[in-house]
């Protein structure tokens, strides 16, 4: 086995992780709503569960929307209906009052699920397997989804961080109310790129 693609996929890798997607805006508004500490969970459920979803397409998943297309077409359509929620979600997450419980960051479990119904994270995966491992080498998918991991993790960590600084900006329930409109209209913004890039 060669590992020639091991540079150019470690770029690849990085700008992938690192650019606007579902994964970054929702980790951003939850570091700017809950701080890292509480967001650490949701954050390991995604550089976890995306690892998880790359060796998973590595090893053939990706065959099933081969064999039966319509299983891409159902998982297509459920993902714009749930990220559309998820952003009605984070556009109403800001507290109507001072004080009110402005609700519960993402689990560990909630967080590696939605890597499957990530229409992101589908293009990054399938785009990591059939680029860098055509030959469908097992060692080299597993080291594929070893290295998206480690440059995954703290990629996304960024978008937490920055959401945590803001906090000290949306110090009232207007200003965060705002932040999670903006948020929550670029999560769908996100969604349409990632959608006509197919």
């Amino acid at each position: 086995m060669t590992y020639a693609f091991l540079a150019p996929f470690v770029w690849f890798a990085f700008v992938a992780s690192i650019t606007p997607g579902p994964n970054n805006l929702m980790l951003m508004a939850s570091g700017a709503n809950f701080g890292f500490r509480r967001t650490m969970p949701h954050m390991m459920g995604v550089g976890l569960g995306f690892i998880f979803m790359v060796a998973m397409v590595g090893i053939g998943l990706a065959g099933v929307f081969v064999a039966f297309p319509w299983t891409y077409t159902a998982l297509k359509i459920a993902s714009i209906v749930y990220l559309l929620y998820l952003a009605w979600k984070i556009a109403n997450a800001a507290p109507p009052t001072p004080g009110a419980e402005a609700g519960k960051p993402f689990s560990f479990l909630q967080a590696a699920a939605f890597q499957w119904v990530n229409p992101k994270a589908w293009a990054m995966a399938v785009s990591a397997v059939t680029v860098y491992a055509p030959s469908q080498d097992t060692g080299a998918m597993l080291l594929i989804a070893a290295i998206f991991g480690a440059v995954n993790m703290p990629s996304i960590s960024l978008w937490v961080v920055m959401g945590q600084q803001m906090q000290r900006f949306l110090t009232n329930p207007a200003r965060l109310r705002t932040f999670n409109i903006v948020m929550a209209l670029l999560l769908v913004a996100s969604l349409v790129l990632v959608l006509r890039s197919e």
